[in-house]
């Protein structure tokens, strides 16, 4: 089988597992992300199969939204396999999946990718910043019940993934300042650290707009 045809193959999978997420994690967002892999793939070395295809698959086990992480990387694993994808190309990415979230990052020995899970990774990255971005958070937000603002809430800085993952200190403004800021000095490519300047820049002037209104500057 082709490269092209194992795309194919991996873009139903994909699309059958997420097209009904509802909390900014949906497909439209995988086709970001595999889009944006393609994109840095021009310019920088990796993997096209092992990329865009851990792109494809990088939030099906997630384990902020399936109930059964395992369950759901060994059917992963089943089809990768049924799809004559080697040994060492499931092994690959199937490291990549489990370790470019965020939430991996935090804490002492953050796992260390190949150029190829790099470049997903700042993919996934760029799409957690911006206009697209800025809109996800407030989604994902609303989903989970966080409140917009409390300025008595101030925010954290995060030291591992349980802290990560507590959302009862959690404001939707506050996770720019916990998050989203931080994602440009942590890309790892220079085709995405240099996308990744315009976003980040959005990003400010939405809040600065945002606090002024707040405080009824403006």
């Amino acid at each position: 089988m082709d490269l092209s045809n194992k795309i194919a193959k991996v873009h139903n999978f994909s699309l059958e597992q997420m097209s009904s997420d509802t909390t900014g994690h949906g497909f439209d967002h995988i086709l970001r992300v595999v889009n944006m892999t393609k994109k840095i793939l021009k310019n920088e070395p990796g993997n096209p199969l092992v990329a865009i295809s851990a792109a494809y698959l990088h939030d099906i086990a997630d384990d902020k939204l399936v109930s059964d992480p395992a369950v759901q990387n060994s059917k992963t694993i089943d089809f990768l396999s049924a799809n004559a994808f080697s040994d060492s190309e499931i092994s690959e990415i199937m490291y990549i999946t489990k370790n470019l979230s965020f939430s991996s990052s935090l804490g002492q020995n953050p796992p260390v990718l190949s150029i190829s899970g790099q470049i997903v990774q700042d993919a996934d990255r760029l799409d957690a910043i911006g206009a697209i971005g800025t809109l996800r958070a407030i989604y994902y937000g609303g989903k989970h019940s966080q409140v917009i603002y409390d300025p008595t809430i101030k925010p954290r800085i995060l030291k591992n993934k349980t802290e990560y993952r507590n959302l009862s200190k959690e404001t939707i403004i506050n996770h720019f300042y916990e998050k989203l800021l931080n994602l440009k000095k942590m890309m790892n490519t220079s085709t995405a650290k240099e996308i990744a300047e315009g976003r980040q820049a959005f990003m400010l002037s939405f809040l600065n707009e945002f606090t002024d209104e707040w405080n009824g500057k403006i």
